[in-house]
């Protein structure tokens, strides 16, 4: 099956190029940079098809419309993904930084609590979209941003991360949305 494959060349990438920064941002937390899979042609292209697998029906075609990124490394991987899919890209902004009217919503991290905006006309009825982010910890980011697709009218088919972070709560904030993680940690 194409999806298994990408999938799994993409959690070989990850194996192969993502570096554990301990202590970052703060004490007791282990960043997991990105920044030398994104430096790697073959090891980002792996990543990206991975990620697009789970916006694909299982005839390999294109089941969204659109593809939403949150900020920031979101951006970065999910505007190649919407490229691999044909679908348009979406970026979810932190609040204020979008200039025109949007959708808002609040929201806790793990270390703190933010609001993601969306313009209101970005998606809306008929749109069907996968979101896209590098790392799925609480879930509170991912549980945001369906909102804010929600709230515009669209139908969430499903969220695709580079890694799932297997011990904290994601899974209770997302319900029964469509996980694709290409790495559990």
């Amino acid at each position: 099956m194409a999806g298994d494959a990408a999938r799994e060349a993409g959690r070989e990438a990850l194996r192969r190029l993502i570096i554990d920064v301990a202590d970052f941002p703060e004490p007791g937390v282990v960043f997991k940079d990105i920044t030398p899979l994104l430096a790697d042609h073959d090891g980002l292209r792996s990543v990206v098809g991975g990620l697009a697998s789970a916006g694909r029906r299982p005839d390999g075609t294109a089941a969204v419309t659109k593809v939403l990124g949150m900020e920031a490394r979101g951006f970065i991987l999910a505007a190649p993904v919407a490229l691999e899919l044909g679908a348009g890209f979406v970026p979810v902004r932190k609040a204020g930084k979008l200039p025109r009217e949007t959708h808002a919503v609040s929201y806790d991290l793990e270390y703190g609590s933010a609001t993601l905006e969306v313009h209101r006309d970005a998606v809306g009825p008929g749109d069907r979209v996968l979101l896209v982010d590098d790392v799925l910890a609480t879930g509170g980011t991912a549980r945001a941003t369906c909102e804010l697709a929600e709230a515009c009218g669209a139908e969430v088919v499903g969220i695709a991360v580079l890694m799932d972070l297997s011990f904290l709560p994601w899974r209770e904030a997302l319900g029964g949305v469509e996980v694709t993680s290409l790495l559990t940690i």
